[in-house]
């Protein structure tokens, strides 16, 4: 079965920690980590803009050559 990567991060408990990132491969269908499975720290999944994953078939608007002024 296909795995997705999600992005998660700890949740600071202190003004001066900075959160640390982690990936984890689960199924789409299971539910968000709450805690880091290493450290047991809260965590919160963070959404990224990745590049690929999904396909579209046929011509993209930013493909289409156009005449100008006409």
């Amino acid at each position: 079965k296909t795995m997705a990567t999600y992005v998660y991060e700890t949740i600071p408990t202190k003004p001066d920690e900075q959160p640390r990132r982690f990936e984890v491969q689960q199924k789409m269908s299971d539910p968000a980590l709450t805690t880091d499975p290493q450290t047991g720290e809260p965590v919160r999944r963070i959404i990224t803009g990745g590049s690929g994953g999904w396909i579209t078939h046929g011509t993209s608007i930013m493909s289409m050559k156009t005449r100008g002024g006409r």
